[in-house]
């Protein structure tokens, strides 16, 4: 019974602590243990036991974050969030390492349109140095745009969309706290040709179309600016199974019809079809050649 008492007690005592715990504030404390997921903090007013939790992605951004983690080290950090159920004080040692950008990052509000200088194209995507706020303490700009992100239409290379130099603006998508990075995406301000495409099609209509990729489950249909439908090779409305080098070669000019249409996943599922007068068998028709 003592030991339970204890317990409760003890639990009485955290959730009395962690009420009194604004995000936002800061703490200090003595890091308790380190391992791979980040590390535990004895929170100062609260000795008992480890509260405060600093995870691994809301480390110091830059080479090296973890070497601030020390058993027995004292750090500050902002509260992130706060969480009762298990007792734990969520903190980011970011953000007292880089106060300027942190308060920054945390005034932006989504859909607010950003500008600036795309800085760096990488592997991952396009880094931008906004006009406003403080430069990145290890990348070449804060502003940061996924290859998706960037234009509504098919490209291979982002440097068709974007070079090096070129001024841009975007809608924040939201605050990368991780990487002390401001998501934008620059298509958010440009109309999308899908949604405007499918204002004007209904299954069934018969289109023209030119041959863009091949894929190992279909091909792809260019059949308006910007505009790629899909066809498969065991389509709803095939009559066979078309091998995609029957449906047409990368160019070519071929009829497809619209087999669906989905707004909100932005894809076009489309049949190939014979145009009137194309004998069976001609190149991309999608129909074996007629034995005579």
């Amino acid at each position: 019974m003592e030991g339970v008492r204890v317990e409760e007690g003890e639990r009485g005592a955290v959730r009395a602590f962690l009420a009194g715990v604004r995000v936002g504030e800061v703490l200090g404390g003595v890091v308790a243990e380190v391992t791979s997921r980040g590390a535990a903090v004895v929170l100062d007013g609260f000795p008992s036991r480890p509260l405060g939790a600093v995870g691994a992605l809301d480390l110091t951004w830059g080479p090296r974050a973890e070497a601030d983690l020390v058993v027995g080290r004292r750090v500050t950090a902002e509260v992130i969030g706060v969480d009762p159920d298990r007792g734990e004080v969520r903190m980011s040692t970011a953000a007292t390492r880089h106060p300027l950008l942190w308060r920054f990052l945390r005034g932006l509000r989504a859909g607010r349109v950003l500008s600036g200088t795309v800085a760096s194209i990488e592997s991952f995507g396009v880094f931008v140095a906004l006009d406003e706020g403080p430069a990145h303490p290890v990348y070449p700009g804060v502003g940061f745009v996924t290859f998706p992100e960037l234009s509504w239409r098919y490209f291979e290379d982002p440097s068709d969309v974007v070079r090096v130099g070129e001024r841009v603006s975007g809608a924040l998508l939201y605050f990368d706290t991780s990487n002390g990075e401001a998501r934008l995406s620059l298509r958010a301000l440009l109309p999308d040709p899908f949604q405007e495409f499918a204002d004007t099609v209904a299954v069934g209509r018969v289109l023209r179309g030119r041959v863009t990729r091949a894929v190992p489950f279909g091909v792809f249909v260019e059949v308006a600016d910007g505009v790629q439908g899909l066809v498969r090779p065991t389509g709803p409305t095939a009559e066979r199974a078309a091998a995609p080098e029957e449906v047409g070669a990368e160019g070519e000019e071929v009829t497809v019809a619209v087999v669906a249409v989905d707004r909100e996943r932005r894809t076009l599922l489309l049949s190939r079809v014979r145009a009137p007068g194309e004998p069976d068998g001609a190149p991309g028709s999608g129909r074996p050649p007629t034995r005579r």
